[in-house]
């Protein structure tokens, strides 16, 4: 009787143990496929990746896609912005103002003369007009974020100088 109920444990526990493999790992076209869900450093993308940014704007790989093209009806630009992580734009302005609002990741905003803040999923950032400040993903977690650029009849950015690592890392 012990010999059964040993042998019926041990049975169970390779059943759970298949299973939970199961859940994270399986085939298709004898390919392997990991659950992306288990993986927390994914983010949920919203919209496309879009496109690189130039190395001359950003440090590391920041990628771009325009959702509301400017005009003279809305005169307000609107994108999203991936950032993998550690990556980050350069120092910029813009004329008007810029909003941002976190969907997902985890990154850090900076203006000029103020510390660090780390931003995430759902903060919503005001950058005032004329405002030197930069934001980006923090080293370990890419970041997603929505910009908005109204006014853009006084012009879209100015783009400055590179945020350098000390100043990346200058977190309080």
């Amino acid at each position: 009787m012990k010999r059964n109920i040993k042998r019926a444990l041990f049975i169970t526990g390779l059943v759970g143990i298949a299973f939970s493999f199961l859940a994270c790992n399986y085939t298709i076209n004898n390919e392997k496929v990991t659950d992306m869900k288990s993986n927390e450093e994914e983010l949920d993308f919203i919209f496309p990746k879009g496109n690189l940014g130039p190395k001359e704007l950003f440090t590391g790989n920041a990628y771009n896609i325009g959702l509301v093209d400017i005009d003279d009806v809305y005169t307000t630009a609107v994108g999203n912005v991936y950032f993998e992580p550690g990556a980050r734009s350069n120092w910029h302005t813009h004329p008007s103002g810029q909003i941002l609002i976190i969907t997902d990741g985890v990154g850090y905003h900076q203006i000029e003369g103020e510390p660090i803040q780390i931003i995430k999923k759902g903060d919503v950032i005001k950058c005032p007009p004329h405002t030197k400040h930069w934001h980006g993903a923090s080293p370990d977690t890419g970041l997603q974020q929505l910009y908005i650029v109204p006014n853009t009849e006084n012009g879209i950015v100015d783009w400055m100088e590179a945020v350098t690592d000390v100043q990346y890392n200058n977190i309080k």
